[in-house]
C-alpha cells in the first residue's frame, strides 16, 4: 500500500501521557493509518529525525469569531504547531445577528476583544444570520485549520431581546426562545455555550455585555440545553477578581456544573504577587466543583501587555474607567483623564485591586513627545517617585502631556517561578486562555504551547515532554469532546506536530505587526522549533512558512 505521507523516524508522543517510543507514522486520505512499526512506499516522505511527533495541539481559548473571515490560516496559532482552535469564548461572538444588529456585534469586539473598528468594519463578511450558517460560511472558506465553535450568550440573547439585553433579564417567553436557538447551535455542533460575569467585559456605548444580565433562570435554562443534548461543555469568564472566586461566583459554578451535567472551564487563574495566596485559596475552596468536573482554566506565560490609552482595556474591570469607554472620543477620554472625581475613585479602587495594583509592573514604552523621552523605559513608580506624585497622577498626566499618544507595558501575572510550577503541575488546570485573535493592540499570548514545551518542559524541566504535549492534546480534546484528533491513534483525522525538542519555543512579548484589513496594527508571535504541521493529512505549515494548504474543517460536536 502507498501511503500519502509517512513520518519516518520520529520520537512519537502520543498525547495520552505514555512514554515517548521511536517509530513512524503512515497517513492516508487525511487519517492515520499506522503508528510505530510501518514502514512502506509513500507520495511523501518526512524525516522527523531527532524530532518530537506529537498530536497536533488544540487551543480551547481563542477569538479568531472575525479574523476567520479575512485569515483562513488562523495566525499566529497556526505557527505554533496549533491544528485545531476553539473559538466563541467569553460570551461574545458573531452569530447569530440581524443585519441591523451589526454595528452593535461589531462594537461589542471592540470594547471586549479589542480589535479596532475599522477592521471589523472592513474585514467581516457577514454572509451569515444565524449561528449554523455562521459555521457552515466558515466551512465554505476552507479553512487552513479546524474550527471549532462555541455558542456565545451575547448574541443569542440580543437576537431575541434587542438593546433591551444589555439591560434587564429575560422574560420566560424571551428565555424560551434563546434556549432554544442555543439547542439549534448545538444541534449544528457547537461544542457549547459559554457566558461571561467580568466588570471589564464591556459591550456597545460602555453598556455590558448583554450575556453579563441574564439572570439565575436564565442561565438554569441555558445550562440545559447540554444535559438535553447530552454533549457540549460550558465556559465562563467568572473570576470578577482575578483568580479570586467570591461566594456569588461559587455559586454560578456550583448551578451551571448541576443544571448542564457538563463539565464548566473557568477563568482566570493567574498567579498574582498583590495577593500571593488566591490561587491556593481558591483551588483549596472550589475543591468540591472540581470534583464534580469544574475546570480552572490558566496561562503558562507570564502575562505582558502593551497598554494603549486610546483603548485601555487592561483596566476596563474598574468601574470608575466605565466612563473611558462610553465615549472613546479622544476629547472625552481626555476629559475624564484629567477630572480629579475620576482620578480618586480609581485610587479608592486600587486599595482593593480587581486585576492590577502595582505601578512598579507598569513601564512607560513609547511617547511621542520629545519632552517626555526622558522617561521612556522606566516604571510609572520611578517616575512618580522622581516627580514627587502617586501613580495616579504620573501615569495620567504622562497620557495627557502626550496626547494620549504614549504605549505602557504592564506585567500583570504569573511571574513568579515556584507558583507557576505548582500551578502547571496541577492536573485539574486546563492550559489555554491564549485569546487568539482578541486584543490584538497590545498582547499576543497564542504561541503559549510553544512558549509551554520550550520554558516549561525543556528549560525549568517543571513538566515531562509527555505530560507537555498531553496538556496541549488529548486534555483539551477531552473536556470538550472532540473525538477524532489529540492522539496518535490509527483511524483518527491526521492532524500532527513536529517539533525540534531543542529549539522549540517562543518569547512572552509579541511584536508588531501592520496585516490586518486596512493596515491595522496587530501584536503576533513567532514561533520557534515548529518543523511541520500538519492537518487532516495536509502539511499546513513547514520550514518557518505556511504552505497555503486549506485542508482544516469545521469540527462538530
Amino acid at each position: 500500500m502507498a501511503y500519502d505521507i509517512l513520518i519516518k523516524n520520529g520520537s512519537l508522543v502520543d498525547g495520552t501521557g505514555a512514554s515517548a517510543f521511536h517509530g513512524n507514522i503512515a497517513i492516508v486520505d487525511g487519517k492515520i493509518v499506522g503508528v510505530g512499526d510501518v514502514d512502506g512506499l509513500a507520495d511523501k516522505v518526512i524525516d522527523a529525525s531527532d524530532c518530537v511527533v506529537s498530536p497536533g495541539f488544540i487551543d480551547p481559548h481563542t477569538h479568531y469569531d472575525a479574523q476567520i473571515c479575512w485569515d483562513g490560516a488562523v495566525t499566529p496559532s497556526s505557527w505554533h504547531g496549533v491544528t485545531s482552535v476553539v473559538m466563541g469564548n467569553c460570551g461574545v461572538g458573531l452569530a447569530p445577528c440581524k443585519p441591523e444588529a451589526r454595528e452593535i456585534a461589531m462594537h461589542d469586539l471592540v470594547n471586549v476583544e479589542s480589535i479596532p473598528y475599522e477592521v471589523l468594519n472592513q474585514g467581516i463578511t457577514w454572509d451569515w444570520e444565524s449561528f449554523p450558517e455562521y459555521m457552515d460560511a466558515a466551512e465554505r472558506r476552507n479553512p487552513s485549520l479546524n474550527l471549532a465553535f462555541l455558542a456565545p450568550l451575547t448574541p443569542f440573547r440580543h437576537y431575541v431581546m434587542g438593546e433591551e439585553s444589555m439591560e434587564r433579564a429575560a422574560t420566560p417567553e424571551e428565555t424560551q426562545g434563546i434556549k432554544s436557538l442555543l439547542g439549534e447551535a448545538m444541534d449544528a455542533g457547537a461544542f457549547g455555550i459559554s457566558s461571561t460575569t467580568l466588570n471589564q467585559h464591556l459591550g456597545f456605548n460602555g453598556r455590558p455585555l448583554a450575556c453579563r444580565m441574564a439572570s439565575n433562570d436564565e442561565l438554569k435554562s441555558y445550562a440545559n440545553v447540554l444535559k438535553e443534548k447530552d454533549k457540549g461543555a460550558i465556559e465562563i469568564a467568572l473570576t470578577r477578581q482575578i483568580a479570586v472566586l467570591d461566594d456569588d461566583q461559587y455559586d454560578t459554578l456550583d448551578m451551571l456544573l448541576a443544571e448542564s451535567g457538563r463539565p464548566v472551564t473557568f477563568i482566570a487563574m493567574f498567579d498574582r504577587d498583590d495577593i500571593p495566596e488566591a490561587v491556593r485559596d481558591t483551588l483549596r475552596k472550589a475543591a468540591p466543583l472540581i470534583e464534580r468536573g469544574a475546570r480552572p482554566q490558566t496561562s503558562p506565560l507570564p502575562l505582558t501587555r502593551e497598554v494603549n490609552m486610546r483603548s485601555p482595556f487592561s483596566f476596563a474591570s474598574f468601574p470608575s474607567w466605565n466612563r473611558v469607554f462610553q465615549d472613546k472620543s479622544k476629547e472625552a477620554q481626555a476629559a475624564v483623564y484629567a477630572d480629579t472625581a475620576f482620578r480618586d475613585q480609581f485610587r479608592e479602587e486600587l486599595k482593593k485591586p480587581l486585576s492590577f495594583g502595582n505601578w512598579e509592573r507598569v513601564t512607560l514604552h513609547e511617547v511621542f513627545n520629545p519632552e517626555l523621552k526622558q522617561y521612556e523605559g522606566r516604571t510609572v513608580a520611578e517616575i512618580a517617585r522622581a516627580q514627587g506624585k502617586d501613580g495616579v497622577d504620573a501615569f495620567l498626566d504622562l497620557t495627557l502631556a502626550d496626547d494620549l499618544r504614549l504605549e505602557y507595558t504592564m506585567a500583570t501575572f504569573n511571574n513568579r517561578t515556584d507558583r507557576m510550577v505548582e500551578i502547571l503541575n496541577n492536573r485539574d488546570m486546563l492550559l489555554g486562555l491564549g485569546d487568539g485573535g482578541a486584543h490584538v493592540d497590545m498582547l499576543c499570548d497564542s504561541g503559549y504551547p510553544t512558549y509551554l514545551l520550550g520554558t516549561w518542559v525543556r528549560e525549568q524541566g517543571a513538566l515531562s515532554l509527555e505530560e507537555g504535549v498531553r496538556r496541549l492534546t488529548t486534555d483539551p480534546a477531552d473536556f470538550f469532546g472532540i473525538k477524532d484528533r489529540g492522539r496518535l491513534q490509527t483511524g483518527l483525522a491526521a492532524d500532527i506536530t513536529i517539533f525540534d525538542p531543542a529549539t522549540i519555543g517562543s518569547s512572552n512579548r509579541g511584536e508588531r505587526r501592520f496585516d490586518l484589513p486596512g493596515g491595522g496594527k496587530r501584536m503576533v508571535m513567532p514561533s520557534r522549533g515548529v518543523e511541520c504541521a500538519i492537518v487532516n493529512g495536509a502539511i499546513t505549515y513547514a520550514d518557518g512558512m505556511l504552505s497555503g494548504a486549506q485542508a482544516g474543517m469545521v469540527l462538530r460536536s
